[in-house]
């Protein structure tokens, strides 16, 4: 899946966040827009999937011709901004959970909508949580850090080509991060990968675009492969 930002600006009333992003995303590569907390990096992701409307510009968003669910070839569609939602997973810390489900009504809510990887199972998504003692508390008796572990699952683990990470290691300890970087290791092949952090290493090292969200007029963006 391959994506192009056009002129795309984002601004609060009269206050723009970023303005003039030209950039065309492609699924040989993976990325991670970088900046401070409170600097728009989230609000770039929020509107590269659709949860934000740009205030100015707009995004094309292409996809290989798909055979059996799966993309093939080289001929590509165009996907409209109001579909995007289907061909995209998305995990951050801010995002709700069903406090009122437990861990297994979770995974069966979301195959309803969105597809796992055909080759996995219910019992197989929750062994790779870790949580298997877990799958039957709901969820708003979990910590933190295992609503965090059940959103990035749900996430990498659905068949989708493009996925948004927004702070994935938010809430994790050192053994959860380990966790999470395996698990990404894992299902990153032949997919768009995007995500967001203040500079947190460890949450991005299979990415090999670098985009400052500080430069708000211009996207800088540094091919970490070739600055080396």
């Amino acid at each position: 899946m391959n994506f192009k930002l056009k002129n795309i600006g984002k601004r609060y009333n009269y206050e723009w966040i970023f303005r003039n992003v030209n950039y065309e995303f492609t699924s040989d590569n993976n990325y991670v827009i970088l900046g401070a907390n409170g600097s728009g990096k989230s609000t770039l992701l929020q509107v590269i999937a659709g949860n934000l409307i740009a205030s100015e510009g707009s995004i094309e968003y292409r996809r290989r011709k798909t055979e059996d669910g799966r993309e093939s070839g080289n001929e590509e569609t165009n996907i409209p901004e109001d579909e995007i939602f289907n061909h995209l997973s998305f995990a951050a810390p801010y995002l709700e959970l069903f406090d009122e489900f437990t861990l297994i009504e979770s995974i069966e809510f979301q195959a309803q909508f969105k597809p796992f990887f055909t080759s996995l199972t219910t019992k197989q998504i929750i062994e790779y949580t870790q949580l298997e003692k877990e799958k039957d508390k709901q969820l708003k008796y979990y910590s933190s850090g295992m609503k965090q572990r059940v959103r990035l699952a749900l996430a990498i683990l659905c068949n989708t080509p493009l996925l948004l990470l927004d702070e994935p290691t938010s809430n994790l300890d050192k053994k959860s991060i380990d966790w999470y970087q395996n698990l990404i290791s894992q299902y990153s092949n032949n997919r768009l990968i995007i995500v967001c952090s203040n500079e947190q290493q460890y949450e991005y090292p299979f990415c090999n675009k670098q985009i400052y969200i500080e430069d708000y007029k211009q996207s800088k963006i540094i091919d970490i492969k070739n600055s080396i």
